[in-house]
């Protein structure tokens, strides 16, 4: 089992207002996960849960049988760096770097760029970002400096990839090109991948879809296998 909730509520405000109420499921090692819903269900408040991102305010998430809340901020960052590729809504690179240095930021952190400059440079490639590697952010579209972001998630070949509209801000070939790579890694290495989307087509192509309603799973609908978009 790679990632399990256990009744997780997360509520902000005072009187506190309740946006996950009581969540339980559990996700095996090398699925590929859509979270779906309105606007408001609480789909990116739980995906930041069950990245570590942010805790519950009730309830236990573990990953690979260790309570994520009981592990100390060294060691949770550790983890996070060497096993997790995070995706948002906004792309978050730094200004000062280039699209192949902000790529290549967690292999920094984890002391091994030389090993995945290569990588780093593929990734690029592969989301046709070869010859504007050496741009800084400012120098990029926004939708280039997304996909810069989705590579960075990729370089360390994470355990987990958390996406939260990964393609919201992509034109429809490079969103298709996004989700073909996700498919790709999913299938080669195995890699837990759980992604937000509005997108039903792109939902439909999960393994498993999680449908929230006000903050709770209505249902979860499992594949065979995921789907491919023609």
């Amino acid at each position: 089992m790679s990632l399990r909730l256990e009744k997780v509520v997360k509520a902000f405000g005072n009187p506190p207002v309740e946006i996950i109420k009581g969540v339980s499921f559990d996700l095996k090692d090398g699925e590929f996960v859509s979270l779906t819903g309105k606007s408001g269900s609480g789909k990116s408040t739980l995906l930041y849960m069950m990245s570590t991102l942010d805790n519950p305010t009730s309830g236990r998430v573990f990953l690979e049988d260790q309570e994520i809340t009981a592990m100390g901020s060294r060691e949770l960052h550790r983890f996070r760096n060497r096993h997790m590729g995070f995706i948002f809504q906004y792309h978050y690179l730094l200004p000062e770097f280039t699209a192949l240095e902000n790529v290549l930021i967690p292999a920094i952190k984890a002391g091994n760029v030389a090993e995945k400059r290569e990588y780093a440079m593929q990734l690029l490639e592969s989301f046709d970002l070869k010859d504007r590697m050496h741009n800084v952010p400012g120098k990029l579209s926004g939708g280039e400096s997304q996909r810069v972001a989705i590579a960075r998630a990729l370089i360390m070949n994470p355990q987990y990839i958390f996406a939260d509209e990964p393609t919201g801000s992509l034109d429809s070939a490079n969103a298709q090109n996004v989700m073909s790579i996700f498919q790709k890694i999913n299938r080669e290495h195995g890699c837990t991948i759980v992604y937000v989307t509005h997108d039903p087509e792109f939902a439909a192509l999960a393994q498993k879809q999680i449908f929230l309603v006000d903050g709770q799973v209505k249902n979860i609908e499992v594949k065979k296998r995921a789907a491919s978009r023609r």
